[in-house]
């Protein structure tokens, strides 16, 4: 009887038996309600590859998943601070570089300020005034009209029409206007020079209108 039963009992099970009773096994319906859908598994796959990036990335960024935030924090701050630049602000900011902020004195007064400041070696304040005078004095002589709001590239701009033999001067005083009043740049002696030279030759010169009539 033991025997029998021996016999009954399979012992030895080859390769294709043993496929095939896998395969009828994982065939059952509770294996496949198992498995998770098509969007499942995409939702896996990629939250595995994002997890490869972040820990790759991790391993040659000083400080590892924390030092990566924080690089990641400063590249959106860096975005945002060239958007400010060129953007909307920017342009806001550049179309309030005026001249004359306030009340405007007379050319002569100007430059007796920008001469005070550069004697007392305040260049920044001997550029804004010399320059000012400039423009001040094409003001008093109607060969610009006074208005507010006018930008130096504009002064430079509108006098340089009347003005052509010194029309590159112009330009380059305004921009050394703008570098010191609006771009933080110190004044210099060599400035302060150039401007009162500037200044001297704007003075001595007559426009077009008046030369060829």
């Amino acid at each position: 009887m033991v025997t029998l039963l021996l016999t009954d009992v399979p012992v030895d099970i080859d390769r294709d038996d043993a496929r095939r009773a896998a395969v009828a096994e994982l065939s059952d319906p509770k294996y496949r309600d198992a498995q998770p859908n098509i969007l499942q598994q995409i939702g896996q796959w990629l939250g595995e590859q994002l997890e490869k990036v972040l820990n790759g990335l991790s391993s040659v960024v000083p400080g590892g998943p924390l030092g990566l935030l924080l690089v990641v924090v400063l590249l959106i701050v860096l975005v945002v601070v060239v958007r400010l630049r060129t953007g909307k602000v920017a342009r806001t900011a550049r179309a309030g570089r005026v001249v004359f902020g306030g009340k405007r004195q007379s050319a002569a007064d100007y430059r007796r300020l920008a001469t005070e400041a550069a004697a007392a070696g305040r260049y920044d304040d001997a550029v804004r005034d010399r320059f000012r005078a400039v423009v001040r004095a094409l003001e008093e002589r109607a060969l610009l009209d006074t208005r507010s709001g006018r930008t130096a590239d504009e002064a430079a701009a509108e006098a340089g029409v009347l003005l052509p033999n010194v029309a590159n001067e112009l330009r380059q005083g305004a921009r050394l206007f703008d570098d010191v009043h609006y771009g933080g740049r110190d004044g210099t002696e060599a400035a302060y020079r150039a401007l009162t030279e500037l200044d001297e030759r704007c003075r001595r010169e007559r426009p077009v209108a008046l030369a060829d009539s």
